[in-house]
């Protein structure tokens, strides 16, 4: 429903946010849905509740797991992926249509997990890089002076130490001055080109890829020297600085605790496995698939290669249009496990007026950032937003609703011209009033079986 541009004013603190406060920050990027962002705000904050409770007691209570329904476009995904953010949670975003039923080809439901478990250790080993990344800095200065320096023979004439240790900080002045960034050095870099063994499972072969290098590093950890410039070296040996000194199992621990008790698993297009069991076509294992789904939300172990994960307190967001199917079409159990239905409202041209100027990162203001690196200045007229909005919702009742998606459309074709003269028009002023609309948008709507293709 909007950017994915990150905020600039996130709050510093986010876990003990109330629900008031979050939905505050949803409000700033996602128009109306009042009802949805209610309900995502009180099962963020119960965990915040839950981790004040003593152990006995916090184990027992379960995540008040929610059910988004409404068309595309309307806002599900954006409001749970800000809610993510603003949780400081590993979250990730799946179709569940991409799964199949144990012993179909395709995807299991467990990959989900397991992919939760890779974005969490990617989120604490960037938090670990920054925690040491001033160490790292000074221990990577220090070899590409050894790398600069070769260590004078012993001269009886001379003080070795003395005289070697103002060599040293001669050329450190001169290394942090960036004065010998061109200078080139022999840096020893791993050998990234060794074999991998995947095996091939009902699972799917990308669930159970088996990397040799970690098994026996022994016999496939080997590095290479390589020729590249001080300020080449200078960024490889901070990484490598860095992961020296970043503790890999307190990482694996670490992500495994975050996921087990903050992560949150988006389930989108859930009404795609939503009815019974058919006898052919594509849709042979929905129902399969739904029991497949239902003993990871209700709480289950998971393998994953850095250690068993517990799904019990996973907080599961699930979504779906429903137009081709209801809820009650989900199997019972299934239902059960998703408590909190919320009905998301579909968008009036009022909401997109409000879509297209007030959300921090409307793709209005993202245009006009674009053109302004072309030293063009875009300005937007009332009455050519109010023309937008009006536009989206005829296009959207005509062929097919998809929602706050359609301006995106829109503008581009409406900024089609702009965008590709910019270059030539450097230090111009463009102003988009109705009239600019209609003239570039009214006669591609009104023929509806041109729309159907162009927008």
């Amino acid at each position: 429903m909007t950017a994915d541009t990150e905020s600039t004013n996130a709050p510093e603190r986010s876990d003990d946010l109330t629900p008031r406060e979050i939905v505050a920050e949803l409000d700033k990027f996602v128009v109306g849905q009042k009802a949805a962002k209610r309900a995502v705000a009180i099962a963020l904050r119960n965990r915040w509740r839950r981790q004040q409770l003593s152990p006995d007691v916090a184990e027992e209570i379960q995540p008040k797991n929610i059910l988004m329904i409404g068309s595309t476009g309307v806002g599900k995904t954006e409001i749970a992926r800000r809610l993510a953010k603003l949780a400081r949670a590993p979250f990730l975003k799946i179709e569940a249509s991409k799964f199949t039923e144990v012993g179909y080809v395709g995807r299991d439901v467990e990959s989900m997990v397991r992919d939760l478990v890779e974005i969490a250790v990617a989120m604490i080993r960037e938090e670990r890089r920054s925690a040491v990344r001033e160490n790292a800095q000074q221990r990577a200065e220090d070899r590409l002076l050894q790398l600069l320096i070769p260590v004078p023979p012993p001269s009886p004439d001379v003080e070795p130490a003395t005289d070697f240790s103002k060599t040293i900080e001669r050329f450190r002045a001169k290394l942090r001055a960036g004065s010998l960034n061109d200078r080139m050095v022999e840096v020893e870099v791993e050998d990234t080109s060794g074999p991998s063994f995947e095996m091939f499972t009902p699972q799917g072969v990308e669930e159970v890829g088996i990397n040799l290098k970690e098994m026996m590093p022994g016999l496939f950890g080997k590095r290479r020297k390589q020729q590249m410039t001080v300020e080449e070296a200078r960024e490889i040996l901070e990484q490598q600085e860095a992961e020296k000194l970043i503790d890999r199992q307190q990482v694996s621990r670490e992500a495994r605790r975050r996921v087990e008790e903050g992560g949150i698993l988006f389930l989108d297009e859930i009404d795609k496995i939503a009815g019974r069991e058919s006898k052919q076509g594509p849709d042979v294992s929905r129902e399969g698939v739904q029991r497949d789904l239902l003993p990871i939300v209700e709480g289950s172990t998971v393998a994953t290669k850095y250690g068993a994960v517990k799904t019990d307190h996973i907080l599961f967001i699930a979504a779906g249009a429903f137009h081709m199917s209801k809820p009650s079409d989900l199997i019972p159990e299934l239902q059960g496990r998703l408590p909190i239905r919320v009905e998301l409202d579909s968008l009036t041209e009022e909401d997109f007026v409000r879509i297209l100027t007030e959300p921090e990162t409307a793709l209005t203001k993202q245009y006009q950032a674009l053109l302004s690196t072309e030293e063009v200045h875009l300005e937007w007229r009332d009455d050519a937003i109010r023309e937008i909005a009006r536009l989206a919702v005829e296009v959207n009742q005509n062929t097919e609703n998809i929602g706050a998606r359609r301006l995106a459309t829109l503008l581009e074709r409406l900024l089609d011209e702009v965008s590709y003269e910019a270059p030539d028009m450097g230090g111009v002023s463009v102003t988009i009033d109705g009239d600019y609309v209609r003239r570039a948008l009214a006669g591609l709507v009104e023929n509806q079986d041109l729309s159907r293709y162009v927008l």
